[in-house]
C-alpha cells in the first residue's frame, strides 16, 4: 500500500518544534503541501524549514486560533496561494498548568480557549470551505492520554482534552453529509526526535526524563496537603517499551488523511506502545527484557542541517 498525499493541501494549527512540527513534516514528506501555523511566527517557521530542507513545500500561517478574524484570515490566504484545502490537523494547545486546588481562572479560561475555541474556529471554516467546494476532506483533532484517563496537576489540560473527544464525534456526524471525515489522534509523551528540539533539550521525554511534578504544575504547601504522586522509584508504564515519537504519529495521521481512509470517521487512533490499554495494575516487564518494537522509518533525514 503507497499512501500518498500528492495533490493535498494541509493546514495544521500549533505547528511547534515537537508533535505539531513532526506531522507537518509527514505529510509534506508523503506529498502534501503544508500551512504551518503556530501563535509564535518564528515556530511556524521553523517548522517550514524543517520541511523544506527534507524537500517538501510549506508555507507559514502564523496566527492566534481563537480570534476569528484570524483564522479567517489565514485559511483564505491558504486558499488564495494553494487554491483548496484538504486536510485540517487541530494540534494547538496549551500543555501544563496546575491542579484543581491550585489553578488560576486565567490559565484555564486561555487552555480552554486554544484548544475548544480555537479547534472550533478551524474546523468550522475550513470544514465550511470543504463543503462549499465539494471536497471531501480529513480533519485531525490531536487529544491525549489525558484526555482519556486522569493524571494530577492538569485540570485545564485534561478537561479541554475530554472535549476534544466528543468534539470528533459530534463533529464527524456535522460533516459526514459532505463526505468530510473527523478523526482523533490520542498521542502519549512522545520522545522528540527533532533534531532542533533536541539540540536545545536533549533527548528523551517525560517518560525517559520524567519531571518531578509530571507535565503539570506543584501544590501549594499548606500542611493539610496530601502527595498526589508517588515519588519514588518509577516504575515502565509501556508495555512495549517505548511511546514512540512524532514520527509515529505522522506515519499514522498521514494513513488517517490518506484515501484509504475513506470510511473511517468519527474514532480515535492510538500510538502509544500499549501505554492506554494496559490495565491499571499491570506493571510491564523492565525494559531489558523487551523485544521492543521495530525500528521507526525516519521522515526527518537532515539531522537539522539545511
Amino acid at each position: 500500500m503507497e499512501i500518498s498525499l500528492a495533490g493535498k493541501v494541509a493546514l495544521v494549527t500549533g505547528a511547534g518544534p515537537n508533535i505539531g512540527s513532526g506531522v507537518a513534516l509527514a505529510l509534506a514528506r508523503y506529498g502534501a503541501v503544508v500551512a504551518c501555523n503556530d501563535l509564535d511566527p518564528a515556530a511556524a517557521e521553523a517548522s517550514v524549514d524543517r520541511i523544506e530542507r527534507n524537500g517538501g513545500t510549506a508555507v507559514a500561517v502564523p496566527g492566534d486560533v481563537t480570534d476569528e478574524e484570524q483564522v479567517t484570515g489565514y485559511v483564505q490566504e491558504v486558499v488564495e496561494r494553494f487554491g483548496h484545502i484538504d486536510i485540517l490537523v487541530n494540534n494547538a494547545a496549551v500543555l501544563g498548568g496546575r491542579g484543581l486546588l491550585d489553578e488560576s481562572a486565567a490559565f484555564f479560561r486561555r487552555a480552554i480557549e486554544v484548544a475548544g475555541l480555537g479547534s472550533f474556529l478551524n474546523t468550522k471554516h475550513v470544514g465550511r470551505h470543504m463543503a462549499e467546494r465539494g471536497i471531501r476532506g480529513s480533519i485531525v483533532m490531536i487529544s491525549s492520554s489525558n484526555g482519556w484517563s486522569g493524571s494530577p496537576g492538569v485540570i485545564a489540560y485534561a478537561f479541554h482534552k475530554g472535549g476534544v473527544n466528543n468534539f470528533v464525534r459530534a463533529a464527524a456526524m456535522d460533516l459526514a453529509p459532505y463526505g468530510i471525515r473527523v478523526n482523533g489522534f490520542t498521542p502519549t509523551a512522545p520522545n522528540p526526535d527533532n533534531p532542533a528540539l533536541i539540540a536545545q533539550q536533549g533527548p528523551g521525554g517525560v517518560l525517559s526524563n520524567p519531571r518531578a511534578s509530571g507535565i503539570g504544575g506543584e501544590g501549594g504547601d499548606e500542611p493539610w496537603r496530601r502527595p498526589a504522586r508517588w515519588r519514588g522509584e518509577r516504575n515502565p508504564l509501556v508495555p512495549m517499551g517505548t511511546t514512540g515519537t512524532p514520527t509515529d504519529i505522522g506515519h499514522c495521521v498521514a494513513w488517517m488523511c490518506s484515501d484509504y481512509a475513506r470510511l473511517i470517521t468519527g474514532t480515535d487512533f492510538v500510538v502509544d506502545g500499549g501505554a492506554r490499554a494496559k490495565n491499571f495494575a499491570y506493571v510491564p516487564a523492565a525494559p531489558s527484557d523487551l523485544a521492543g518494537p521495530l525500528p521507526v522509518i525516519p521522515l526527518d533525514l537532515t539531522n537539522g542541517v539545511g
